[in-house]
């Protein structure tokens, strides 16, 4: 392909995926955002319909909150945007939308390509807003944008959350991200009363479960998405789980060659945690 069908924005340019979707590759370590089936329809399985956003929008209650951990070219935010925009009179709630990005190359790059994106062209004002104002809002909708290094702003105030998109480039290429010390900070602002909260990511790793079960949430495998055969899904309530894991995973993880959590070694105390979690009473 040439210059003009890949553009780049700093480390970052536009790719076409085997199913003709646009998508952002970043230039160093190679990774595509949403690769296989595709940015549009991952967000909407994973981060949407999964944890069933309009059942949650439409039912009557305090603003619904969403911290989008890895804002990229917006597409999980926008879903999320998109379906309580299209709920109309039928939403009950309010929806924020806080995320989190060191980098607004992606999200420059898929705007500038509208047809590529199609599907972030109704927020198109809202994103440019976005991006030089660092917030957003219209009737019932608000859209935050904390810009830079997340820890920080994870040690800080934020407004409590009813579900997560952990979304950042994989264990591999950003590893910073996906340890207990980061999770734990994501864990402290999630909601623990009523459905508590969910945090949902694309990655079924072990280390990643046994991460977050270190990091104090429940653990259960999440939807599938292009060639995953599931994902993830992580709550502060194990009845909030539709398929928590059990006990024939922590058999299966004592066999696995990738028994430690992201970041660091397994040791026996560690060991010890993860086999004394309550998800396993």
């Amino acid at each position: 392909m040439s210059a003009e069908e890949n553009p780049r924005d700093g480390d970052f340019e536009l790719v076409t995926l085997r199913n003709g979707s646009r998508a952002v590759r970043h230039l160093g370590h190679g990774e595509v955002m949403h690769p296989s089936v595709g940015p549009w329809k991952e967000a909407l399985g994973l981060y949407v319909e999964q944890p069933r956003l309009a059942e949650r929008l439409s039912q009557p209650g305090p603003p619904l909150v969403i911290h989008d951990v890895g804002l990229g070219a917006a597409t999980n935010a926008v879903a999320a945007l998109t379906c309580a925009r299209e709920l109309g009179a039928a939403r009950q709630r309010s929806l924020e939308v806080v995320s989190f990005e060191v980098d607004l190359a992606p999200l420059r790059l898929a705007l500038a390509d509208a047809a590529g994106f199609a599907f972030l062209q109704p927020f198109r004002e809202a994103a440019e807003t976005l991006m030089r104002d660092g917030v957003w809002e219209e009737d019932g909708l608000r859209w935050r944008l904390h810009l830079g290094n997340a820890v920080p702003f994870l040690d800080g105030a934020l407004p409590v959350a009813d579900l997560v998109y952990f979304d950042p480039f994989s264990p591999a290429s950003n590893p910073e991200m996906w340890t207990e010390g980061v999770l734990a900070r994501v864990r402290r602002h999630c909601r623990e009363d009523g459905e508590g909260a969910l945090l949902l990511t694309y990655s079924a790793a072990t280390p990643t479960r046994v991460t977050l079960l270190l990091a104090g949430f429940f653990v259960g495998a999440g939807a599938s998405t292009g060639t995953k055969g599931e994902t993830t899904v992580a709550s502060t309530r194990r009845e909030s789980l539709v398929a928590p894991l059990g006990t024939r995973w922590v058999e299966r993880w004592t066999r696995s060659s990738s028994r430690a959590p992201h970041g660091a070694e397994l040791t026996p105390e560690i060991e010890a945690r993860v086999r004394a979690h309550p998800q396993w009473r």
